[in-house]
């Protein structure tokens, strides 16, 4: 019996060591948007098991509310591929997408998602909203979620724990 995975309740493992190598990329750049007061989430995409783009959740330090980790990828994505149009390439990011991002993600034509940690509250992968793999838009993106799960989730619990004790925090 042939197993077909395409949605993340059907596919939500490790993934593979190719997965979890760059999702380990991803979540140094986690620590970096950390390191400058972000909420510590990173993306990488890659094509061809080669890296095109980076970015780290910059909104606070940028003034941009739409300076999220997998935008910023997708921008660097479509300078260094000089083209808006994003095919054959894969995203890798420490947290699920939210809906802002899954949109920027189908316009771009991004052929895979790996997420880490879910985000039960603005998940648009399969969370709360299935954007990514909804049939009545033009494209549909290929979801798995879980890679390197628990060690994502761990640095956004600390993170926010951390700045629950911090008085006098900026939001």
């Amino acid at each position: 019996m042939e197993s077909r995975t395409t949605s993340i309740s059907q596919d939500f493992t490790n993934g593979t060591p190719r997965d979890q190598q760059w999702m380990r990329h991803a979540m140094a750049l986690a620590q970096r948007a950390e390191t400058s007061g972000e909420v510590p989430v990173g993306a990488v995409i890659v094509r061809d098991n080669s890296l095109l783009a980076e970015g780290w959740n910059q909104p606070i330090g940028a003034h941009d509310p739409t300076a999220h980790a997998e935008i910023m990828a997708l921008r660097a994505a479509g300078l260094t591929a000089a083209n808006y149009r994003l095919t054959g390439t894969t995203l890798y990011v420490t947290l699920e997408p939210c809906v802002m991002c899954a949109g920027a993600i189908v316009h771009a034509r991004v052929a895979r998602v790996v997420y880490a940690a879910t985000d039960p509250r603005a998940g648009a992968a399969g969370s709360v909203f299935s954007l990514l793999e909804n049939t009545p838009l033009n494209h549909q993106v290929s979801v798995q979620g879980g890679v390197l799960a628990e060690e994502c989730s761990d640095m956004l619990r600390q993170f926010f724990r951390a700045r629950r004790k911090m008085p006098g925090e900026r939001g």
